[in-house]
């Protein structure tokens, strides 16, 4: 069983399905924070994450969830987003009053929504969900922002299609799982890792100097808040890397220049398609 934050129909659901295979069983959750305890309290065995979206950016919150999880990064999946307008049969774009979808999702396709301006938008917690509720209930006036499978399995018109604001949307989901169900990779070339640092100016600057030393390429950088630390950080990297020893190297030379430093997983790299 693997966790997925949304339900039947979701993009969590097809990168599950992308990753593990079409017939993996799901474990659909409301929120991240359940995605997580679902795997933690061993309700599934893994879990696809959303991490961040070529357009919308980085899903901040996922990256502390991680770090307070105890979970390890097994593996990375990147999607295309396609997201439609999708409403009942015999609904027109001219009777939508709302439009309903997770506000990812809303953010990725805010060209389209600026342009008609008297449309309320309104967040849920999945996309798949909001379409599920407008086929259920057969909510006239109403639209979802969601993906040609919701549309399929619910019953409902693609009134506009590809509506994010760029044809090439990504979303890049982490697979996690407990330290006990992560296996050893033969050929990893990716890391990800948390570290912070002293304070004090050049402390990043001498641990970015340290990862590209070993031909490493840094792919992300992400800044996370230290709680009970006003204006300190923990930093998220994700390292690309050719040989498993290029990122042994790096370790080493990293361990006297961090004051903390933690791998939360060696895969390898996820590929566009």
């Amino acid at each position: 069983m693997i966790a997925i934050q949304g339900f039947n129909g979701s993009f969590h659901q097809l990168a599950a399905h992308r990753y593990f295979g079409p017939h993996v069983p799901t474990v659909p959750c409301a929120t991240f924070g359940e995605v997580v305890r679902q795997v933690a309290a061993g309700g599934a065995s893994a879990a696809v994450m959303a991490i961040e979206n070529s357009i919308a950016g980085s899903i901040l919150p996922n990256y502390t969830l991680l770090r307070k999880s105890g979970l390890r990064v097994v593996g990375e999946v990147y999607l295309r987003i396609r997201q439609h307008l999708l409403a009942l049969p015999g609904q027109q774009v001219a009777d939508i009053r709302e439009v309903h979808s997770h506000p990812m999702a809303l953010l990725q396709c805010a060209d389209f929504l600026e342009q008609h301006p008297h449309w309320r938008l309104v967040e849920t917690e999945d996309t798949a969900l909001s379409a599920q509720r407008i086929g259920q209930q057969r909510l006239a006036g109403v639209a979802a922002v969601a993906g040609e499978r919701a549309a399929a399995l619910f019953g409902l018109d693609m009134l506009a299609p590809d509506i994010q604001t760029e044809q090439h949307n990504y979303t890049r989901f982490l697979v996690v799982a407990r330290p006990e169900n992560s296996q050893e990779v033969a050929q990893p070339n990716k890391a990800s890792l948390y570290f912070h640092t002293a304070h004090a100016q050049g402390s990043l600057a001498r641990v970015l100097a340290c990862i590209a030393e070993q031909g490493i390429n840094l792919s992300k950088l992400q800044s996370c808040p230290m709680p009970g630390s006003t204006w300190h950080y923990y930093f998220h990297a994700d390292l690309e890397f050719d040989q498993p020893e290029q990122l042994s190297a790096a370790l080493h030379a990293l361990a006297p220049v961090t004051e903390g430093l933690e791998v939360l997983g060696v895969y390898q790299k996820g590929m566009t398609h």
